[in-house]
């Protein structure tokens, strides 16, 4: 429970410290999990990504430095049970996911200027893995919902992509202009516990946790649009 109210304490930050960055970026995340993850969950992870960079390449330095935010869906399932044992003839949708949701400081290495920018990226952080089970009337309306099993791993990696440019910034700056940003990146994941697809055994009332505990590395690939806001701050 301290992890995930670390994690809200930090995701909000770094929403908030949006309104101060110079460009942001919103992307499709496809996740494949590698090593001794992908002997686990052999199968591949969806979600999406934001970057905010609060410092951007410029003609005098090509650092930047932001942050990453992340969310990733890499299992879930779906039965239909009655509401209650004294209850059997109300049915209610159940659904287990078991998700990742990470943090990173971000550093990249970029042309500060051009429709085609090609990058490279540095990043340390963190994953907050959960698995969750939600209770649906037939609806759709939420009636309950509990974190089954949670855990925290320490991840750092690399990747690289280019942005091409699609409009225009304001007085020739890029403050204004929209970038598709295509990238792929790498990310060592320290050893954590958690759950996937088929570990919660429910038998005569009781629950059981197949727990896995492995390393997290991640392979990603991100598809998505980057906006700048103002290219003059920190200038």
């Amino acid at each position: 429970m301290k992890k995930l109210i670390f994690f809200i304490i930090v995701s909000f930050i770094t929403l908030s410290s949006g309104l101060m960055a110079q460009s942001g970026g919103l992307n499709f995340t496809l996740a494949f999990p590698m090593g001794e993850f992908k002997e686990n969950v052999d199968r591949l992870g969806f979600g999406l990504s934001g970057d905010f960079m609060f410092i951007t390449p410029k003609a005098r330095s090509p650092f930047g430095i932001g942050l990453n935010l992340g969310y990733i869906n890499y299992g879930s399932e779906s039965r239909r049970e009655p509401f209650s044992s004294t209850i059997p003839d109300v049915t209610v949708d159940v659904d287990r996911t078991n998700n990742l949701a990470n943090f990173h400081i971000l550093f990249r290495i970029a042309p500060p200027a051009g429709r085609i920018r090609p990058y490279i990226e540095g990043l340390f952080g963190g994953s907050y893995i959960f698995t969750e089970t939600t209770i649906r009337s037939r609806g759709e309306e939420e009636v309950a919902s509990s974190t089954n099993f949670d855990d925290w791993a320490w991840s750092y990696g690399g990747g690289g992509g280019f942005m091409i440019q699609i409009t225009n910034g304001q007085d020739d700056t890029d403050a204004g202009a929209l970038f598709i940003d295509l990238k792929a990146r790498y990310l060592f994941g320290s050893e954590a516990e958690y759950l996937q697809e088929g570990s919660v055994i429910i038998n005569r009332g009781s629950v059981t946790y197949n727990v896995s505990r492995s390393k997290t590395d991640l392979l990603t690939a991100h598809v998505g649009i980057i906006a700048f806001f103002n290219s003059n701050l920190f200038n």
